[in-house]
């Protein structure tokens, strides 16, 4: 009735848009391999629902409709969707997908760590998500692949499909993690941010959140 109303009076390009477009499929790959502890999975789980309620935060998603989802990967054949696409259309969407982040049931404890298979897993859930501008695939962990197909070959794959990958590296002592995501896990367009120590995830996770959801469309 309000666009015909709108037409008749020659006032349609003045109407605000119906519906707007997703900007950013962000897909949030997290690992629950055996070098994570129960400590330590709190601090991933609570650390990025902390961070999906921070002001700034919540204003973008919503702003550009960015649908979001959590994987948990682990060994060669341990990768799950856990939390499937969700678009953040309200406040009360990006709520809801935080309490669902603190409140979800860690798949894996005792595995090896195969960053490629996760990789290769998350570059093939974005079909749900399509219509987004951007395909985003967040990593974080805190080891180098000890099995498991090629991180880097994945990550040039991704590359190919224009899916961009960044990487958050939880460093203990020093920066090799962080050096092994920079060279072998994100993609020419990606970049990393370095937690240092499980206690400093929360804010790491915000700094990469604001980072990537802000990043211009090339």
């Amino acid at each position: 009735m309000l666009k015909a109303m709108a037409i008749g009076l020659g006032l349609l390009g003045c109407l605000p848009s119906m519906a707007h477009a997703c900007r950013t499929a962000l897909l949030l790959a997290i690992d629950v391999s055996s070098s994570i502890d129960v400590a330590e999975y709190r601090f991933q789980v609570d650390g990025l629902a902390d961070a999906l309620r921070d002001p700034e935060i919540v204003e973008i998603l919503v702003r550009d409709q960015v649908a979001l989802s959590v994987v948990q990967w682990s060994g060669a054949a341990e990768q799950d969707m856990s939390l499937p696409w969700r678009r953040m259309l309200s406040e009360a969407d990006v709520r809801q997908f935080s309490d669902r982040v603190r409140s979800m049931t860690r798949l894996w404890a005792k595995s090896s760590t195969a960053t490629g298979d996760a990789l290769e897993f998350s570059v093939q859930q974005f079909a749900p998500v399509a219509d987004c501008a951007r395909k985003v695939i967040d990593m974080s962990g805190d080891g180098a692949e000890n099995t498991g197909t090629d991180t880097a070959t994945q990550s040039r794959i991704a590359d190919q499909m224009g899916i961009e990958v960044n990487g958050l590296a939880i460093d203990e002592m020093g920066l090799s993690i962080t050096e092994f995501y920079r060279r072998f896990v994100i993609t020419r367009d990606g970049f990393v941010e370095t937690a240092r120590g499980f206690s400093s995830y929360p804010e790491a996770i915000r700094r990469k959140l604001f980072r990537e959801l802000t990043k211009p469309i090339v």
